[in-house]
């Protein structure tokens, strides 16, 4: 795959010098008790959201558009972890900081991609519930399988045609003999500024996508839950009241955990000069290990049907 996008980005051999990650600067000598935290919740992540996709695949009574929603927040999840924990970790472990220019370039279409995919997947479960307590007869009608599954190909199409122009906009760079990556990944914006060109062009694309993305859908969530309550104020027992606000109890934790940190994360990697480097680079660490590893705990817990049939499998294992 990596072969493939080198060919697409048109690269050369003598892109082999690649780049240095350097890791978390100033803590190098803390990097193995760092990677202690971050391979433990890593794995964590891996085994609850494996866990939801084993037993929703398992359970016929679990094909549903609500349940198929909680697949692909868990793919996202396990997408997001995965591209930026394995190279921290072997950075921390082994000391192995090179990059090619292509896998460089690969992990940052991978890591802006699958969390496009992420926000979009968290629209979606948003308009869900909306569909569940405000039009509720006509919910099997409203939201069937197949239009779940059309609504995650939207979505896999608006981050794969978003982000493609980032590392094609990198790609055009002149950059330094000096390649240091002050990071654990190579994020967008971090892998422009070794450049010795002008990068004017990656940040407005970089903030067109923060408002594009993260703006967009962050208004499209508000909405959804703003007629949410509204429909519910008109409810007048209160433990219908209580119902309708626990169905949506887990959705709004998971939503403020991933978007609270990725704002944190960008607006501070762009304004945060007064905040110390390797404190960014630990809290934009964290929100690609946090979040996978808290969401399968969330559901788990809340959604009684998906607690039980997981329960289940776990006493058989």
């Amino acid at each position: 795959m990596i072969n493939h996008l080198m060919a697409v980005f048109n690269l050369t051999p003598s892109d082999a010098s690649g780049f240095i990650l350097m890791g978390i600067p100033g803590l190098e000598a803390a990097h193995l008790w760092i990677s202690i935290p971050f391979s433990m919740f890593y794995i964590i992540g891996l085994m609850g959201n494996f866990m939801i996709l084993f037993v929703v695949g398992k359970e016929q009574t679990l094909h549903k558009p609500m349940y198929l929603l909680l697949c692909m927040l868990a793919v996202t999840d396990i997408g997001m972890s995965t591209s930026a924990v394995p190279k921290a970790l072997c950075i921390f472990w082994f000391n192995l900081k090179g990059m090619t220019v292509g896998g460089c370039l690969t992990q940052t279409f991978f890591l802006h991609m699958v969390y496009t995919m992420h926000s979009a997947v968290l629209v979606t479960m948003a308009f869900d519930r909306y569909v569940a307590i405000c039009n509720p007869l006509r919910y099997t009608t409203i939201l069937t399988n197949t239009c779940i599954a059309n609504l995650g190909l939207v979505g896999l199409i608006r981050a794969v045609l978003f982000i493609l122009p980032m590392p094609l906009l990198l790609r055009r760079l002149p950059f330094c003999a000096n390649r240091i990556i002050a990071h654990t990944y190579c994020d967008h914006i971090a892998v422009a500024k070794t450049s010795c060109g002008d990068i004017t062009v990656n940040r407005m694309y970089g903030l067109v996508i923060v408002f594009l993305v993260i703006g967009l859908d962050l208004a499209l969530i508000v909405l959804s839950y703003g007629l949410i309550i509204r429909a519910v104020l008109r409810i007048s027992s209160k433990k219908a009241h209580q119902k309708a606000l626990n169905t949506c109890t887990a959705h709004i934790c998971v939503m403020l955990i991933s978007y609270t940190s990725v704002l944190f994360t960008t607006l501070t990697h762009r304004f945060g000069q007064g905040i110390a480097l390797h404190v960014h680079i630990i809290l934009a660490n964290l929100y690609f290990i946090v979040p996978p590893m808290l969401n399968p705990i969330i559901y788990g817990l809340k959604i009684k049907e998906l607690r039980d049939k997981m329960g289940k499998y776990t006493c058989r294992i």
